[in-house]
C-alpha cells in the first residue's frame, strides 16, 4: 500500500489535488519533542497543527480586534507542512535553528510546486505570512503555537525543557508573542513558570 496505488483521473487538477493530500499526510510521521497530553508518546507535527488551528477557534474571544480567525486558522494548519521534507527543529536548539530557514525555504518550495500554480502561491504566502509574524493574524496563530507547546511542558512534568536545558530567558521569549497578543494569559503562564522552578523542570 502506497503512493504507487493512485489511480489517476482524467482532470489533472484534481489529480494534484489528490496527490498533494496524500502526500502531506506525511505530517503524521513527523514526530516533535512535545508529548501528548497524557505523556505516553510524543505528538506528531498533524496534532499539533490541528490543536492549534482548533486553539484559533476557541480562543477567538481573546483575538486582537479585527484578526481573521479564519485566515489563522489556515496558517495553523499549513505552518508546519515544510517539516515533511525539512524536519522538525526543536525549539531550544540554537545550532539546528541556525539553518532552519534555509531548510524550510527549501522544502516550501519542492512542496508547494506540486499544487496547481496560483493555489501552490496562495500556501506559499500564507505560510510566509505565517513565519514572518508581522501581521495580526500571524501573530495570533503564532501565539497558539507557542501557547500550546508551553501548556503540554506544564502536563507532562516539563519534558520539553528537560531535553535541551532551556534557559528561562528563551522559554519567556518563546512565549512572548502569545503574552503580547493574549495579555489575559498572563497568571497563568506565570503561576506555571513559577512551578517549573520550584519543580526543577527550568532552571534561572
Amino acid at each position: 500500500m502506497s503512493i504507487e496505488n493512485f489511480l489517476a483521473g482524467d482532470n489533472e487538477k484534481i489529480n494534484q489535488l489528490l496527490l498533494f493530500s496524500a502526500e502531506v499526510n506525511k505530517m503524521t510521521s513527523i514526530m516533535r519533542k512535545t508529548l501528548v497530553v497524557d505523556g505516553s508518546r510524543p505528538e506528531n507535527d498533524a496534532e499539533h497543527s490541528w490543536q492549534i488551528a482548533l486553539m484559533c477557534m476557541i480562543f477567538k474571544d481573546f483575538a486582537p480586534e479585527g484578526t481573521d480567525i479564519c485566515r489563522a486558522v489556515q496558517m495553523c494548519i499549513i505552518h508546519d507542512l515544510v517539516e515533511i521534507y525539512a524536519g522538525d527543529t526543536y525549539a531550544y536548539d540554537v545550532e539546528g535553528n541556525k539553518i532552519k530557514a534555509k531548510r524550510e525555504a527549501e522544502a516550501a518550495d519542492k512542496l508547494f510546486s506540486m499544487l496547481p500554480e496560483e493555489l501552490g502561491e496562495e500556501l506559499r504566502k500564507l505560510w510566509e505570512e505565517f513565519d514572518e509574524m508581522e501581521t495580526p493574524d500571524a501573530k495570533y496563530a503564532a501565539a497558539m503555537d507557542r501557547i500550546q507547546p508551553f501548556f503540554h511542558s506544564t502536563l507532562t512534568d516539563g519534558h520539553t525543557w528537560k531535553i535541551g536545558n532551556p534557559s528561562f530567558e528563551m522559554v519567556d521569549e518563546r512565549i512572548s508573542v502569545a503574552k503580547e497578543i493574549i495579555p489575559e494569559i498572563s497568571s497563568w503562564y506565570n503561576k506555571n513558570i513559577q512551578r517549573a522552578f520550584e519543580k526543577g523542570w527550568l532552571k534561572e
